[in-house]
């Protein structure tokens, strides 16, 4: 289970405002990818709090509202379009997610915490921690805000292209969206630079 241990050992360094940071939405191919950054308040405790992809859910919308209703608790949403995943690439996209997330925290953290490996020109000093929604109550609490944020975008893109299943794989490549893909053709929330939308979207040159 995540814990403070992390965060701890920055406070006892000095470091008053630990963010902890983290994405939802770098694999699908429909969609846009989220990031969230937390800073927990002094006495945090959030009993069930997990890595996102371990909670059901019903359980993650439930620590979403715990969290983004908790005194004290900074938390801010940074999203990347699909036009800007195209241009840019998934992994740019996505730091370019983390960044503004950060950027709408009421203070600016004084380091980050950032699930997976330290990002490159990130503008605020941080740390890059592996597994780290599962090591980490910040990195997690953020992975939780972004999953549901995300996953509330897609329910949402489901209501006006419901021949998608947008509600039910969030844009991820299952069978019923490929098959989808297949029948309809990619709308303009799929991400052309991905497989194997991008394959649909090339002009026939059969003879």
């Amino acid at each position: 289970m995540p814990d403070l241990s992390l965060e701890q050992t920055l406070r006892e360094s000095g470091v008053a405002r630990v963010a902890g940071i983290d994405e939802a939405g770098r694999g699908p191919l429909a969609g846009p990818v989220a990031a969230a950054a937390v800073v927990l308040p002094g006495g945090f405790s959030c009993p069930g709090l997990d890595d996102s992809k371990k909670l059901t859910a019903a359980r993650r919308e439930a620590l979403y509202d715990v969290l983004t209703n908790m005194p004290g608790l900074d938390w801010a949403l940074g999203i990347a379009s699909v036009g800007e995943i195209d241009r840019l690439n998934i992994l740019r996209a996505t730091h370019l997610a983390m960044a503004r997330a950060v950027a709408g925290l009421a203070v600016p953290p004084d380091h980050c915490l950032i699930d997976g490996l330290p990002l490159p020109e990130f503008a605020w000093p941080h740390t890059g921690v592996v597994k780290g929604d599962s090591r980490s109550l910040s990195i997690a609490a953020a992975s939780i805000i972004a999953k549901v944020s995300r996953d509330r975008m897609m329910r949402e893109l489901d209501r006006e292209f419901p021949q998608y299943g947008f509600a039910k794989h969030q844009g991820y490549g299952t069978a019923r969206h490929l098959e989808a893909l297949r029948l309809h053709g990619p709308c303009g929330h799929h991400r052309r630079s991905f497989q194997p939308v991008t394959q649909l979207t090339l002009p026939f040159d059969g003879a």
